[in-house]
């Protein structure tokens, strides 16, 4: 039987458990970020809070732990555009206190969406802007969370002359291979909800080592999908499989893409959509793998969360689905 670890307050918008499990970050629609951490870490049967902070004037809409090799530190996207990335530090004999290290975007420009991969055991962080631009930022000093560089700059195009003005962007995803990260550049997924179609197609980017620059490999869309709206994407983490699992969400559906690992001679990986799910009342806003990339979790405008897997003979199929409990 299911046990509840707590109970958040009513205005709690989103949540986001560490690398380890055993830390909860919380974010609610006033700005405001509270951590919790397992009384027991041993028994695991109960969280306490242990910090709150004021970090924005308007709503956090999602938290991304930074990787913990770089000690405790969380991104908090407010809904204004506005990442404040902050750290746990220790001033003398004071208490733990979460402080703000650094700030990204403007009322110009404001991030969608962020997430932080290990690159040559470089930091990094991948994020989407409202304007339609990925910026790639690498972290100069892995003791000093405030030091971020620009290394990269580009439009979610597979064509590299755009013939649009400025692109409105409502909402971005990004999801990184779980396996290119490390010892090795990492390759991400990135797509937009816009009203520029070319910018909306999930394209899969790997940095180009020869010239130095990135270069998106794969585009997961059909023709007559290319300028539908993605809410979510999902890269599943790969157990030996001889492709990768992709999942993406639009308008039509969930859509479930096979990812080839070997390019072809103009460097592009074949894709291949397999499925096409269906069972949510509305949009699919969230998507996650489990740890094998076996089982994907996905809620959205329903409240419900439903469970997908596929069988022996690779169909895909909803698994269980779960109530809102009041």
């Amino acid at each position: 039987m299911a046990k509840e670890l707590l109970s958040l307050d009513n205005g709690t918008a989103c949540s986001s458990w560490n690398y380890s499990g055993m830390r909860l970050a919380t974010g609610s629609t006033d700005g405001t970020l509270s951590i919790f951490d397992f009384r027991d870490p041993a028994s695991s049967n109960s969280l306490r809070f242990t910090f709150k902070t004021k970090v924005h004037e308007g709503n956090i809409v999602k938290i991304v732990w930074v990787p913990p090799e770089y000690g405790d530190a969380v991104a908090c996207v407010s809904a204004d555009g506005i990442v404040s990335l902050l750290e746990e530090i220790v001033e003398d004999s004071q208490p733990l206190q979460w402080k703000i290290r650094k700030t990204f975007g403007s009322n110009e420009s404001k991030v969608l969406d962020v997430q932080f991969g290990i690159s040559f055991t470089r930091l990094k962080m991948v994020a989407a802007y409202s304007d339609g631009h990925v910026r790639v930022f690498e972290l100069l000093d892995p003791l000093e969370l405030t030091n971020w560089q620009l290394q990269a700059e580009f439009q979610n195009l597979v064509e590299s002359v755009s013939s649009f003005g400025k692109a409105l962007c409502l909402s971005a995803s990004i999801s990184l291979n779980p396996q290119k990260c490390g010892s090795q550049e990492f390759s991400f997924l990135v797509s937009f909800n816009s009203d520029t179609p070319e910018l909306n197609s999930s394209k899969v980017w790997e940095f180009d080592q020869a010239h130095r620059r990135w270069l998106p490999v794969a585009e997961l869309a059909l023709p007559e999908d290319k300028g539908d709206q993605v809410y979510a994407v999902a890269w599943a983490p790969n157990i030996g499989r001889l492709y990768e699992v992709i999942a993406v969400s639009t308008h039509k559906g969930l859509a479930i893409w096979h990812l080839g690992l070997n390019p072809d001679h103009n460097g592009r990986l074949p894709v291949d959509k397999v499925a096409l799910l269906s069972g949510h009342e509305g949009l699919v806003w969230q998507m996650e793998w489990d740890m094998s990339g076996m089982t994907l979790a996905t809620t959205g405008d329903d409240g419900m969360v439903r469970l997908w897997q596929s069988n022996l003979n690779g169909v895909w199929h909803q698994q269980a689905a779960f109530e809102p409990t009041s």
